[in-house]
């Protein structure tokens, strides 16, 4: 130690470069810890917002469901065997295509699918929609109740050229959960 002492005080030059790094390391050193805690800061402040807006979305779900604007009933196909179940599906999907001014052509329930051990059923359905009525179609099937999926979808364009909102052909395949007994 006494060596050093020497040293420093022979060339005063190094021992005045050696408290400049001292310090410049240790602003640096307090330089990170600041910015990492700005960063953390930022990260907290980021994850704050999200879950103000996630309990703000659960608040318009509780007004939504107090107001009566969510589908109710049961999210899966009743009936207590799988051909009344059946029958429900092809009411559901019928209503659906009649109240958008559609015409139902031909519809087949379909268990023959591998989904039908799975405890689903499916419904092929023909019909004749409007453009403008497809998207309405498709909401109402998927949004309400019991849940639906639309598993396959082939639309035909109309015949007739130059009509704006002719019907076009529509070839569907919904599927719903059948739950066993109800």
């Amino acid at each position: 130690m006494q060596a050093l002492f020497r040293f420093l005080n022979r060339y005063p030059a190094i021992a005045v470069a050696s408290y400049i790094a001292v310090i410049a390391i240790g602003v640096l050193v307090t330089w990170e810890a600041l910015a990492d805690i700005h960063d953390r800061y930022g990260a907290l402040s980021a994850a704050t917002d999200m879950l103000d807006q996630i309990e703000g979305r659960k608040g318009a779900a509780s007004r939504a469901l107090a107001l009566g604007n969510l589908p109710s009933g049961s999210p899966f196909l009743e009936g207590r065997s799988v051909t009344i179940a059946g029958a429900a599906l092809q009411q559901r999907v019928t209503g659906a295509v009649t109240k958008i001014g559609g015409n139902v052509l031909s519809t087949q329930i379909d268990l023959s699918t591998a989904q039908t051990k799975n405890g689903f059923i499916s419904l092929i359905v023909s019909c004749e929609v409007r453009q403008t009525a497809l998207q309405q179609l498709l909401y109402d099937l998927e949004a309400g109740m019991p849940f639906l999926f639309v598993d396959q979808l082939e639309i035909q364009a109309p015949q007739a050229t130059g009509q704006e909102d002719a019907a076009m052909r529509v070839l569907l395949t919904v599927s719903g959960q059948w739950q066993g007994k109800s």
